[in-house]
């Protein structure tokens, strides 16, 4: 994946994070800090990608 397009994602995915935290502030609709909180991990999960240990190989 191009690095642009990563870059334009983690910043669509934290400002519909930031989005949904100020307007479920605001409104009291517990529904859009729920979905804020689902947009932040995604984002945070896309920055820092669990990586998998190739250590546990058995050689054959």
């Amino acid at each position: 994946m191009n690095v642009f397009i990563k870059w334009l994602i983690l910043a669509a995915l934290i400002i519909a994070a930031i989005s949904c935290y100020s307007y479920g502030s605001t409104t009291g609709l517990f529904i859009f800090i729920i979905a804020g909180f689902v947009f932040e991990m995604a984002f945070w999960f896309k920055v820092f990608p669990i990586k998998r240990n190739h250590h546990d190989r058995k050689p054959i």
